[in-house]
């Protein structure tokens, strides 16, 4: 081409080197093991091509990994945990029959709180009650929740799809199986009902 040079000429080498980066980077990201298209290998010409190439690739693969650690510590601060929520989430222990009633009627609410969970997109107070005591012998709340079990799995999925309510549950460390049930209030808080000790 008329003003490019012959390859391996400065000319034809300041326009191609830069594709041959393009190039090398594209297939590199598409796993394939060819490093560089067969039609650019005349611009690397010799080592210090070699080299500036090389360094360009490494550059250009590590960026993404230095990113990684800094956007999950950003996703489990307590900060990002209570911007998506919207409100501190508070979380207490307590024994079973202390909340028997409450926790038998959101049981029973389920399939609604399952709706309402996906619907719910602010609340004004979380709480999370843990339940150390909940399955050491089988009684009221036992029997609910095996008489209930799709509709708590129903539940179970809402939450996973709610990015408000699955960090509320994620940033103390539970797990979703743990979930027994989800309380809606009349002043709009919400309180999740938890199987096991606090995290």
């Amino acid at each position: 081409m008329k003003g490019i040079g012959r390859p391996g000429s400065a000319s034809w080498n300041r326009l191609h080197i830069p594709a041959v980066s393009a190039c090398v980077a594209i297939e590199v990201i598409a796993g394939r093991t060819k490093m560089y298209s067969a039609a650019f290998r005349p611009a690397i010409r010799g080592p210090y091509d070699n080299a500036v190439l090389l360094l360009a690739m490494i550059a250009f693969l590590l960026a993404p990994l230095a990113q990684g650690p800094l956007l999950a510590q950003g996703l489990q601060s307590e900060e990002a945990i209570d911007a998506i929520v919207g409100s501190d989430v508070k979380t207490e222990e307590s024994t079973k029959d202390n909340q028997v009633d409450r926790i038998l009627t959101a049981i029973e609410s389920a399939q609604q709180s399952a709706d309402r969970v996906r619907k719910t997109f602010a609340l004004d107070t979380l709480e999370i009650v843990f339940l150390p005591d909940l399955g050491d012998e089988a009684g009221a709340i036992e029997k609910a929740i095996e008489e209930h079990q799709p509709q708590i799995e129903a539940l179970r999925d809402a939450i996973e799809g709610s990015a408000m309510f699955y960090h509320a549950i994620d940033s103390r460390q539970i797990l979703l199986p743990d979930v027994v049930a989800v309380e809606f209030a009349q002043d709009e808080s919400v309180t999740i009902f938890v199987d096991g000790g606090e995290r």
